[in-house]
């Protein structure tokens, strides 16, 4: 038996040793058992609510691939903790014949997962519960319920009963000079993108030594985010504004705003920086703000919501990092550029131009004779396992169609022979009914086809050279901008000899590269094909053009 190892601990608070210690027991146990230990798996510092782990992700991986014979784990909940992901793993590993076994409970069963999961369901609830309740307590104490603002910093002393004191600030006047300032150039009518790229400017460092942005200091008014937003700097700490759900199919955060009554709002007026003029100046100017993107959208389409294009949020710089983002009606440009002033990369690019660069391209790198090659091997492969399961099907439906109709007859014949029971008449129209639909299955059947004919590659070629003018329709963008996130990593526009070449990362760079060693090819027009990145781990594939 070919075994692995699983082992994760959740908090920072914890330690690296106790993957040590887990993986020391499970050890003990492979060995007890005679079975050959392949590989461990571990996550450190991953909570067991999320499957998005390294470690977890490559254990279900291998196991697809039938690198192992049995998983061996402290316990049920090292691997998850979440009902649905318990169940789904428990379910993999059967398929694939992997064992699952935990010091804690033994071999792992359908009630295990059962029960183990529910009790791990009602573990974080509690868990959420209990946290909640403490961090309101310590708010209703003027204390911070987590993390620090913009302005303060932490007071670190040893309280009454010898322990260390959490959650107290007070204000950095370094720090607290700089809030002031921006609410002072806010209220006087300089703009939040004009204040932070003066702040970068000088040498002020934000938030955790980082740049200023515009966000930063507007924020978002409603979630009461954003250094003009903060009600601490008038000595006001409110919390609970907002709430965070799980996506159960993105498996990500959302935030939810929670109702005005269930805010918790505290009077720290030792932690006031903003006298209430300047804040009222500031609030005026922002209600006139609001009103004024409502009505002057049309004129100012910066300014309003953006519409959705077909690379949006795909985007970076090559040379921060950054996103590429709309910085007029069609150009691209670095966000950083404009917003922070703190990157180099000045370049932009026409909307249309980037599409039709990438598009082109993917049409003329799909269309190499070796990928249709692989597309129509493929497709051939697939479509006619898919004809051997319909005939399988068909076959399985004949044989207890007999089955049926021999049942029917032995019924009928037990009748004729004086023999009857109240529940034989529900069967026999049980066994009609079944035998109405098996008639339709079997009739409903087609002759099979002949096998595909590699002429299918016409079919794919034309499919191809579409390409650009489908993903462009208004009806298919939104669905084929997901489609490509889906693929499509990043797109990094990097700048060279005043020029931006664009690099893809993801899987499809990875499909565009199966034969470039062979006969590297032009990558659109103007463009070119340099190298193929090849990643490591996780990491993406790069195409660059």
């Amino acid at each position: 038996m070919r075994a692995v190892i699983y082992a994760r601990y959740s908090s920072d608070l914890q330690r690296d040793a106790s993957i040590e210690d887990q993986v020391r027991v499970c050890r003990r146990r492979v060995d007890a058992e005679g079975w050959s230990l392949q590989r461990v798996y571990s996550d450190h510092g991953a909570s067991g609510a999320s499957h998005l782990r390294a470690g977890y992700q490559a254990l279900l991986h291998d196991a697809r691939s039938q690198k192992f014979d049995v998983v061996v784990a402290e316990s049920l909940d090292r691997l998850s903790r979440d009902q649905e992901h318990v169940a789904g793993l428990f379910k993999q590993l059967s398929f694939h014949g992997v064992l699952l076994v935990t010091i804690a409970e033994g071999e792992i069963s359908e009630l295990h997962v059962g029960l183990k999961g529910a009790m791990s369901a009602l573990f974080l609830k509690d868990l959420a519960q209990k946290t909640k309740r403490g961090l309101e307590g310590r708010v209703r104490q003027g204390r911070s319920a987590g993390g620090i603002s913009y302005g303060y910093r932490i007071v670190r002393r040893i309280g009454p009963d010898g322990a260390p004191t959490t959650g107290e600030r007070e204000v950095d006047e370094r720090e607290a000079e700089v809030v002031r300032s921006i609410f002072a150039s806010f209220a006087s009518g300089k703009s939040s993108r004009a204040i932070a790229k003066d702040l970068n400017d000088r040498g002020v460092s934000g938030q955790r030594g980082k740049p200023w942005g515009a966000s930063t200091i507007h924020g978002n008014h409603f979630r009461g985010t954003g250094i003009l937003n903060n009600e601490l700097y008038i000595g006001r700490l409110v919390w609970n504004r907002q709430r965070f759900v799980k996506d159960p199919e993105l498996h990500r955060r959302q935030a939810r705003p929670n109702p005005r009554e269930e805010w918790v709002v505290e009077n720290v007026p030792a932690l006031r920086i903003i006298d209430d003029e300047l804040w009222t100046r500031v609030k005026d100017r922002q209600l006139a703000l609001r009103h004024s993107v409502a009505q002057e959208s049309a004129v100012r389409p910066e300014r309003a919501r953006r519409p959705r294009y077909l690379f949006s949020g795909l985007i970076i710089c090559g040379v921060c990092g950054g996103g590429y983002t709309l910085v007029g009606a069609r150009h691209y440009g670095c966000a950083n550029v404009h917003n922070r002033g703190t990157c180099g990369n000045r370049l932009t690019i026409r909307r249309d131009v980037l599409e039709d660069t990438v598009l082109g391209g993917l049409k003329d790198n799909l269309l190499q004779p070796e990928l249709i090659h692989e597309f129509v091997t493929t497709y051939q492969q697939d479509y006619n396992r898919l004809r051997r399961e319909q005939a399988n099907e068909q076959a399985a439906a004949h044989g207890e169609l007999a089955k049926v109709e021999r049942q029917i007859r032995n019924i009928v014949e037990a009748v004729k022979a004086g023999l009857f029971a109240p529940t034989m008449k529900d069967e026999l129209a049980a066994l009609e009914e079944r035998k109405a639909r098996l008639v339709e299955l079997t009739r409903n059947q087609v002759e099979d086809p002949p096998m595909l004919h590699p002429g299918l590659a016409e079919v794919y070629r034309r499919k191809v050279e579409k390409l650009a003018e489908a993903l462009n329709k208004d009806e298919l963008r939104s669905e084929a901008a997901e489609m490509l996130r889906s693929t499509i990593q990043t797109i990094r526009l990097v700048p060279e000899n005043g020029k931006l070449a664009i690099e893809l990362v993801g899987e499809l760079a990875g499909i565009l590269a199966l034969n470039q060693e062979k006969s590297p090819r032009p990558f659109g027009s103007g463009a070119r094909q340099i190298t193929l990145v090849a990643g490591a781990g996780f990491e993406p594939a790069a195409f660059r053009l």
